[in-house]
């Protein structure tokens, strides 16, 4: 496929409209000890010869050598290749950032995200996180920064000592996810790209719901799988997917997805069927059953 599209960010850097998430292809993630993953490596390599230019790791999933590793086995020049990472462990900031670069290899990375608001133990710490990871971008060692995870209150408590906007959101979005109220247009209102997690939802965790049937007739009507019809329709609401797949065949149905045109009375029947139902795939401890936020 041809080159993948960016979308601008609020500080005149850009970001590709689809990511390759590693949080779920690390074999790592919830085994920390475990050794270096090879199979990572090829899926990552992989990904990028299919055209993928966006890798979206974290500290917490153990997998930051794996990704440097393959984007140097890639033969891909680094600053063609957008790179997210995140902390999760606020205490280890600063230092933090230092210890993400060694594992990647990398003297920068391209996005660096607050991975959780959940772990603070209070507003004067995720501010003073906030703080560290401003000084960071000032260092050059992230051209951006960001957050993920984070609600209103959580973004609001941000900005009330901020002195650079965070570029991203990376939260669960998807039909079944829509967010409630006007969060989604109040972030990009201030600036705050939306970048996208569980996205294929509808697919993968919450299949027999009434999007069934819509994105089969949809995928249908434009001979392509449905993971391109639901990828397309995230890019279609100003969103940037980040997904994964250890398939060659399923990446390669992600990337269908950006080149995908679906009519607008399609994005609108998905977002109001979406909408009809409700399922939270993450983190759904944190909130009563029928909270959308």
């Amino acid at each position: 496929m041809s080159q993948i599209p960016t979308l601008p960010l609020n500080n005149g850097t850009s970001i590709p409209v689809l990511g390759f998430g590693t949080g779920t292809a690390s074999s790592r993630r919830h085994a920390p000890q475990q050794s270096f993953s090879p199979a990572l490596v090829q899926t990552l390599k992989t990904a990028l010869s299919l055209g993928i230019r966006h890798i979206d790791g974290a500290a917490n999933y153990g997998n930051e050598e794996e990704i440097g590793v393959a984007i140097r086995e890639s033969g891909i020049p680094r600053a063609e290749i957008f790179v997210t990472t995140k902390v999760r462990d606020l205490s280890a900031l600063p230092g933090a950032i230092d210890g993400s670069l060694e594992k990647l290899g990398l003297s920068y990375v391209d996005l660096y995200l607050i991975h959780s608001p959940y772990a603070a133990d209070d507003t004067e710490q995720l501010q003073k996180a906030w703080r560290h990871l401003e000084a960071i971008q000032k260092s050059g060692k992230a051209k951006s920064i960001g957050v993920s995870n984070f609600l209103r209150p959580h973004i609001e408590s941000i900005l009330s000592v901020a002195s650079i906007v965070p570029a991203v959101n990376q939260i669960e979005f998807h039909p079944y996810l829509q967010r409630s109220g006007d969060y989604i247009p109040w972030l990009k209102e201030k600036g705050i790209q939306v970048t996208s997690y569980n996205g294929l939802t509808p697919l993968r965790k919450a299949a027999g719901g009434p999007l069934d049937g819509v994105l089969k007739r949809i995928a249908g009507g434009h001979g392509v799988a449905e993971n391109a019809v639901l990828i397309r329709w995230q890019i279609e609401r100003g969103v940037v997917p980040i997904t994964t797949s250890g398939r060659e065949e399923r990446i390669r149905e992600y990337l269908e997805g950006v080149g995908l045109r679906l009519r607008g009375e399609e994005v609108e029947e998905i977002s109001r069927v979406g909408a009809t139902y409700h399922f939270r795939a993450s983190q759904v401890g944190r909130f009563e059953k029928d909270d959308r936020s």
